[in-house]
């Protein structure tokens, strides 16, 4: 468990909050899970959301408290989704995340913030804010990706291309819905049923909300993007289905008079003259080589190809 006492800035503790002093606590599942006593937390804790348990971005008001949970789409360096439960009540904001990147993010501010008031809905929206600070240039890159892909795409070069674009059409659905989940968290913080924030706090919510909102269209764009390279993948595909119809319709076109002069002379009659006559066999070559070029001209006048 780690404290960090709240003024001006944030200052690291070696010891529990006393009751009364504005902190922010810092724990895991497992240590929720030995329900921990804490100064000023006594009656709310066990409202806090463990991060294991973290699926969705969510608020819940409660009559002294407000909790939730906040679930990104990002990862950490080992490959563990940076997840995390909230508390946040008049002078403490707990925290349970398992991952560490929320205390990296807590660190941060420590070391880089200083406020003239601070209070517990401060740090909460100056976390949410280092959230989503980069996630305009990650959906920028993505955006960039996927343009790559579409001039891979129009070179015809799809080895691979379904499998790649359809991870990145599952990646944007789940900033869309991150977004759109997280959205609706500040918009209930904005409603500030339980009185938790001040006008100021409630006017930084409300930056939040309507940021959100414009990474969610972008999100969103990045959907139809998506879209519009899938379709330029099944138009391709249906180009070289089309390429390749068209070989084998020229080769049977061509191929179905020399079957018809075959099958017209395997017949073997008695009475046709050809089959004694020593130049039918050069005949029927020289025939069958002028019906190929007579077929190729009419292929090329009608611009077949």
């Amino acid at each position: 468990m780690v404290t960090y006492i709240i003024g001006q800035k944030l200052t690291l503790l070696d010891r529990e909050p006393q009751a009364g002093e504005p902190a922010v606590v810092l724990l895991t599942s497992e240590e929720l899970d030995q329900h921990p006593v804490l100064a000023g937390l006594e009656t709310t804790l066990h409202h806090l959301p463990p991060a294991r348990d973290a699926r969705v971005c969510k608020a819940e008001v409660r009559r002294d408290c407000l909790c939730g949970m906040v679930a990104t789409p990002r990862r950490t360096r080992e490959g563990e989704r940076i997840v995390f439960g909230y508390l946040l009540t008049e002078r403490h904001l707990a925290l349970c995340d398992d991952s560490g990147a929320v205390h990296a993010l807590i660190k941060r501010l420590a070391k880089e913030k200083r406020w003239q008031e601070n209070s517990p809905g401060r740090i909460f929206y100056e976390l949410l804010e280092l959230l989503v600070a980069r996630d305009l240039h990650h959906l920028a890159e993505m955006e960039d990706y996927l343009t790559q892909m579409e001039d891979r795409g129009l070179s015809g070069e799809l080895e691979g291309f379904n499998a790649q674009l359809r991870r990145m059409r599952r990646d944007a659905t789940g900033w869309f819905r991150y977004y759109t989940q997280l959205e609706d968290v500040a918009c209930e913080l904005e409603k500030n049923e339980g009185a938790f924030f001040t006008e100021n706090e409630l006017r930084l919510f409300h930056m939040l909300e309507r940021r959100l909102g414009r990474l969610r269209d972008e999100a969103q764009l990045l959907r139809e993007y998506c879209l519009q390279v899938r379709e330029l993948f099944q138009a391709e595909i249906d180009i070289r289905q089309n390429r390749i119809m068209k070989i084998l319709t020229i080769v049977t076109t061509i191929c179905l008079p020399l079957s018809l002069l075959a099958g017209w002379y395997g017949m073997n009659f008695t009475n046709m003259p050809e089959l004694s006559w020593k130049y039918g066999y050069p005949a029927v070559i020289a025939a069958s080589v002028l019906i190929v070029a007579i077929c190729l001209w009419i292929m090329k006048k009608k611009k077949f190809w």
